[in-house]
């Protein structure tokens, strides 16, 4: 089993930032990636942000947040994060964490979710 615990969600203004956090334990072997997403009201749950295991950790992030976020990984914690900064008011959602581990199949593991509010 896989437990995601996440931290760090909140009310904020526009053009702020907050860090969120998601500690990972359990059964965390093979690991492919870590990552965010988000689900708005009515919308779809997205891609936020994805880093990869190994020794470089490739990251890859949704257009609308490129150059204002940063998911980075702390491998001795087993923790990853997304600092957000200049947030805007249409990343107000629930950012849920993601682990993918690849055991012959893939499987994803997912966190309960932190609610990111930002206001105008």
């Amino acid at each position: 089993q896989v437990q995601l615990v996440e931290s760090g969600g909140g009310l904020v203004q526009a053009v702020g930032s907050l860090r969120l956090s998601c500690a990972a334990s359990g059964s965390i072997d093979s690991i492919n990636a870590m990552g965010w997403y988000r689900q708005a009201p009515g919308k779809q749950r997205e891609l936020v942000a994805r880093i990869t295991s190994g020794a470089i950790g490739f990251t890859n992030y949704a257009d609308s947040v490129k150059g204002r976020f940063t998911i980075s990984r702390d491998n001795a914690k087993k923790t990853v994060y997304l600092q957000m900064n200049s947030l805007k008011p249409e990343d107000t959602a629930v950012y849920y964490c993601n682990l993918q581990r690849r055991l012959g199949s893939t499987y994803n593991y997912w966190g309960q979710g932190t609610q990111v509010t930002v206001s105008s």
